[in-house]
């Protein structure tokens, strides 16, 4: 009998090696690399090979209701109008994010309109009723199994064909033809391939579950993400109530829309107006704080800046970041030194975006510096005025994308002043400001003039 081949794949990134090695040679983690046994099935299945068929282009039916409405408007507009039927879906977030609890929900507002299976190889079946009491979730049509295998799984899809299929979570699917344990780089991907080949032969959505690492990126091989259809990741940070869904990969719709919800103790509920709730509780003629408008996905959404700035207690003062870049805040703080004449040298200085948000657009840069300049002279930025614009190495102001967009917004939020890069100023329509003074800057020095105007 011949001996059965081994093959040592490294569970961080997928490296396959014919023997192993302390460190991965291919992203250098330690300790990674698992031995796994090759199937020894291959003369077996080239003795069934069978010709493929294929259909002209123009003889396919279109089918009009190729989409499930989740009944959650902000998850539809993420996933571009509802679930496509045989779609793959990857839903993907930390630990106690929501994921599942956004999943039970899709069994509410639904609600006997769908068959749907629930699979789930982490919790019991009265572990998932007991979370469906506290969310209100009663649907008679909704299936719960709690089973890790699977061709079973696959089987039982093909026999009974829901509707709907939910799986949580892939890493914990067991594939038997391959000799690893769940969650490693093979039976994630050998199991990912099952549930594909039955979404895509009976027409039926399966969304599955993903774990992430500690970097924050999906666990399992990379390819993993190839095989969907769309990748959703769930961000936010458990501290804070305000959920964000986006999508970073999407063969059926954009990648450009994002989700927000808030997590209460009744489950996830949907914002459909971040900016009013982002700036809601800003403090009235205080010093240090600034209204930012940034572009999450197409949606334009209004942030609040605050800054502290102190003179420090040690020799070398602090600079932290909540919610921005640090790089990015230190570049500001020097434009701000040598172009503007503003010393914060001896200073701590303190940057936080309210709610939890995280800003990585370079639009916020006005805004940031704005709230710094405020703090440091202690002077008041009034409420309804708006900044944002790009901040270059010399002090100018550049230009941003989708400024007429922030600016509608600004106006349909009620703000009074908008201070723009004078660049998008020409290109902005003639009847859009209304009630609403649009002033466009070069600089930073105008900016600051225009503040205390």
């Amino acid at each position: 009998m011949a001996k059965a081949k081994s093959l040592y794949i490294c569970s961080a990134c997928g490296y396959e090696s014919a023997k192993w090695y302390g460190c991965c040679p291919g992203c250098g983690e330690w300790n990674m690399m698992n031995e796994e046994i090759l199937s020894q099935s291959t003369s077996a299945r080239a003795s069934s090979i069978r010709a493929a068929s294929a259909q002209k282009l123009n003889e396919i039916q279109n089918d009009v209701s190729v989409r499930y409405s989740t009944g959650m408007n902000e998850l539809d507009r993420v996933l571009g109008g509802g679930i496509v039927k045989g779609s793959l879906v990857l839903l993907s977030g930390d630990p106690g994010i929501g994921k599942s609890t956004l999943l039970l929900q899709i069994c509410k507002t639904l609600n006997d309109k769908l068959n749907i299976l629930y699979i789930s190889g982490e919790e019991s079946a009265h572990q998932i009723k007991l979370r469906a009491d506290r969310l209100g979730v009663n649907n008679s049509r909704l299936l719960i199994m709690c089973e890790t295998d699977v061709l079973a799984i696959t089987e039982y899809i093909r026999q009974n064909k829901p509707d709907l299929v939910f799986v949580d979570s892939v890493q914990t699917m067991d594939y038997a033809d391959v000799n690893s344990s769940p969650g490693s780089v093979t039976q994630v991907r050998e199991s990912a391939n099952v549930f594909m080949r039955a979404a895509k032969s009976l027409g039926i959505p399966i969304v599955l579950v993903g774990h992430v690492n500690k970097d924050g990126n999906i666990a399992g091989p990379k390819v993993l993400e190839h095989i969907v259809d769309a990748v959703l990741y769930f961000e936010g940070n458990r501290n804070f109530s305000y959920r964000i869904l986006r999508a970073v990969k999407n063969r059926y719709g954009s990648t450009n829309e994002i989700g927000v919800f808030e997590m209460r103790d009744r489950g996830l509920a949907e914002v459909e107006n971040p900016s009013l709730m982002l700036i809601s509780g800003k403090p009235k003629n205080a010093s240090g704080s600034c209204i930012a408008c940034t572009i999450e996905g197409s949606r334009p959404i209004m942030a609040e800046v605050q800054a502290l700035v102190t003179p420090t207690g040690f020799g070398n003062p602090r600079r932290m970041c909540t919610g921005f870049d640090y790089n990015r805040a230190a570049m500001i703080l020097a434009v701000l030194e040598k172009k503007a004449g503003y010393f914060f040298g001896n200073m701590d200085t303190y940057i936080n975006i309210v709610g939890g948000l995280k800003i990585d657009e370079p639009a916020t840069d006005l805004s940031v510096a704005m709230a710094l300049v405020s703090s440091l002279k202690d002077t008041v930025v009034a409420d309804d005025t708006l900044a944002f614009g790009e901040i270059g190495l010399a002090g100018e102001i550049r230009g941003v994308n989708n400024c007429e967009q922030r600016v509608k917004e600004a106006i349909r939020l009620g703000f009074s002043r908008c201070i723009i890069p004078r660049h998008n100023l020409k290109n902005l329509s003639s009847d859009i400001s209304g009630d609403t003074e649009i002033i466009g800057v070069r600089n930073i020095r105008e900016a600051f003039e225009a503040l205390v105007k």
